[in-house]
């Protein structure tokens, strides 16, 4: 959300507008930067400007070009202000290009690069703050962003998979659900009415057809907005942390879909964990950036419980095998890694590994929907067929 503000900052008045999702991290980033909040507000938007923005906005693969970009040029000896003017030469849209001219204010302004990219809450996770200010204090930005690049592609790539796997079952179940609704709706009345000046006894699978039909013809408008409404209130209900955590609660439960659910969660888990201890973050800082960034409900509450008993003393791999969620080879090889002193690259081949079992497992599921599409399909209008014939026989029957 867009919020307006204005603030004091030695005796002076201040105006100014921000990104974020709620008015309490606008108040903690004013706070923490030396600014006194006097007023914020959410800046409302007008119709055409909701409308643009859910075409045009700051998208995950614009985070990964910039920050790919970033690795490259400031690796090539150039400096951040100019690197941001190069890539604000190649951009064309405008989300990314204002987004790239506040942060570039700011940094001539006198502030770090980690401090300009934390008022981009809903672009920059902790994450990625993190790992840059990790990189502002060692000295090797360049590094840690080629790293977090890399993480991103990676993250990217994974999540095109999932995607492309999902996109024939969805294309064909919504395409069968779209057909039945036109069938029953228009066709079968039409077909089915028929039947009704002959004086022969219909079979039951025929006479349940034709109570659905006459329903749908009657009532179909009905029948459509309901579907619709559904739809949308679904979506709506799981946006909100109620619906959040049921969702995140009752897809482990789903047979296939869990363990691929369970398995992705493993991989961005190991592989974010990897990359902070490797770039310096303390260990407890890295559990705690975990358990704000991860999607999944059980596995926020999982961490949680690890950062704390990691607090009182307890390793990382121990505090791990308390939680179910964790398969054993994970919690043997951390604690391994551990007493090497090589967990960030125990973890790294970890998420690899549990990348690749994730993949054979959306493929697997995938091989698995297709005959399955198929055979309720076939089903389908076999039943639909006979419903329709079956009387036919018995006319021809009666006839004679």
């Amino acid at each position: 959300m867009l919020y307006q503000y204005k603030a004091l900052q030695n005796n002076q008045k201040v105006n100014g507008e921000m990104e974020a999702g709620s008015e309490k991290e606008i108040t903690e980033y004013l706070k923490s930067n030396g600014y006194f909040p006097v007023e914020i507000n959410e800046k409302k938007k007008s119709q055409l400007t909701f409308l643009t923005s859910m075409f045009e906005r700051v998208a995950f693969q614009d985070i990964v070009y910039m920050t790919r970009q970033f690795a490259i040029m400031l690796d090539a000896g150039l400096t951040l202000i100019n690197s941001i003017d190069i890539i604000k030469k190649q951009v064309t849209k405008a989300p990314l290009k204002k987004m790239l001219e506040d942060i570039d204010r700011q940094l001539r302004d006198g502030k770090t690069f980690s401090q300009a990219l934390t008022q981009f809450p809903g672009q920059f996770s902790h994450f990625y703050i993190a790992l840059v200010r990790s990189g502002e204090a060692s000295g090797k930005l360049d590094e840690i962003l080629e790293k977090l690049a890399e993480h991103l592609e990676k993250q990217r790539a994974f999540k095109q998979i999932i995607r492309n796997a999902l996109i024939y079952p969805i294309v064909i179940i919504s395409a069968m659900g779209a057909m039945m609704f036109v069938m029953f709706s228009f066709v079968m009345p039409k077909l089915l009415s028929l039947y009704d000046s002959f004086d022969v006894e219909l079979p039951q699978s025929t006479q349940v057809i034709m109570s659905i039909s006459n329903f749908m013809e009657k009532n179909w408008i009905f029948v459509l907005l309901g579907i619709v409404g559904s739809i949308f209130g679904i979506i709506r209900f799981l946006k909100t942390n109620q619906g959040k955590t049921l969702y995140d609660k009752l897809i482990f439960k789903v047979p296939v879909m869990g363990n691929i659910t369970r398995t992705s969660g493993l991989v961005d888990a190991t592989r974010t964990l990897s990359i902070l201890i490797s770039s310096g973050v303390p260990i407890l800082d890295g559990l705690v950036i975990v358990t704000d960034v991860n999607p999944n409900i059980l596995f926020r509450e999982a961490f949680a419980r690890i950062t704390r008993k990691v607090e009182k003393g307890m390793s990382v791999g121990s505090a791990m095998s308390n939680e179910p969620i964790f398969p054993e080879s994970l919690t043997q090889m951390a604690i391994v890694g551990e007493q090497t002193g090589h967990l960030d690259v125990t973890l790294l081949k970890l998420a690899e590994y549990y990348q690749t079992e994730s993949e054979i497992a959306v493929k697997g599921m995938l091989t698995l929907l297709e005959p399955m599409i198929i055979v309720v399909l076939g089903i389908s209008v076999g039943f639909l067929v006979m419903a329709v014939i079956t009387p036919i026989f018995s006319l021809t029957s009666s006839l004679g």
